[in-house]
């Protein structure tokens, strides 16, 4: 043993005192404090071999885990297996059975990948579900929009996606152009909201030329509620093979224009909106 000098010089009388606190139930902490033992490595050696006692152990919600994990890896099931089982990560597991010995291989890699796919799709189940239970939660706390909310998302809406008057080029015209079917409802509400004659509305698809054409102008027409005759002519945008586009398919259907027309008036009173809305931004930066 190293010698000990000082006030720690009468180490095995300190540490029987130690020991009694230990044994009593008190923590390291107020060992430490009632001792006055400042150095670790002296409190090490006074506490070696006793345990702590139950109330300093912090519980652990996946103990439960780790110890059926470890049972499994005990009658010789692999990660992927365990994983299946408990449905946690491959990297739990392996931290928590890293020291167990690794069982023989008993499966074929057939097998094995069979299992593998089993898991992966059980944690994209797990993470899918968990995803959902975030968004219905995030839904429920929206509740009802006021109509002042309404027109506020409008204002930020327009001012991101909409068409807008440059300084080299006088363009007031009201202009709102999306792919999300989401976006376009939203604007239509605020339009609503807003009293805008609906007759004033034109609207027209702008589409990649190698997608389905009259699938997409049917599929605006459908959510707008209009005729598909009553679309303006689409716009075509030409395909550049050498592009690696990822908006293919079925589920692809372009973006929606909407045009007010003799939007002039309006579109001053959004600028307008915008510009009162930044002003308090500004304001509460300060």
């Amino acid at each position: 043993m190293t010698h000990t000098h000082g006030k720690y010089a009468d180490f095995e009388n300190l540490r029987e005192r130690a020991v009694e606190l230990r044994r009593a139930g008190l923590s390291r902490r107020q060992i430490r404090d009632r001792l006055h033992v400042d150095n670790n490595d002296i409190l090490n050696r006074l506490l070696q071999g006793e345990p702590a006692p139950e109330w300093t152990k912090r519980p652990n919600a996946k103990d439960d885990l780790r110890a059926r994990a470890r049972e499994l890896r005990l009658q010789g099931w692999t990660y992927d297996r365990i994983q299946v089982e408990l449905g946690c990560s491959k990297g739990s597991i392996s931290l928590w059975v890293r020291d167990l010995p690794k069982p023989e291989r008993k499966r074929s890699r057939e097998e094995a990948s069979a299992i593998a796919k089993r898991g992966w799709e059980a944690t994209l189940r797990l993470r899918e579900e968990k995803r959902r239970q975030t968004k219905a939660a995030a839904a429920s706390e929206i509740g009802a929009l006021t109509d002042r909310e309404l027109f506020i998302v409008g204002v930020a809406l327009y001012w991101a996606e909409g068409s807008k008057s440059k300084s080299y080029s006088r363009r007031e015209r009201v202009t709102f152009v999306n792919s999300d079917p989401d976006m376009i409802t939203t604007f239509l509400a605020w339009l609503r909201l807003l009293e805008v004659d609906p007759t004033t509305f034109r609207f027209a698809v702008q589409i990649h030329e190698s997608a389905d054409v009259g699938a997409a102008e049917q599929f605006w027409a459908d959510h707008v509620g209009i005729h598909r005759s009553d679309l303006m002519k689409t716009t075509l945008k030409k395909h550049n093979p050498r592009t690696n586009r990822r908006n293919v398919g079925k589920g692809y259907h372009g973006c929606l224009r909407i045009d007010v027309r003799n939007g002039a008036e309006l579109y001053r009173r959004i600028e307008g909106w915008w510009s009162g809305m930044v002003s308090h931004a500004e304001a509460w930066l300060r």
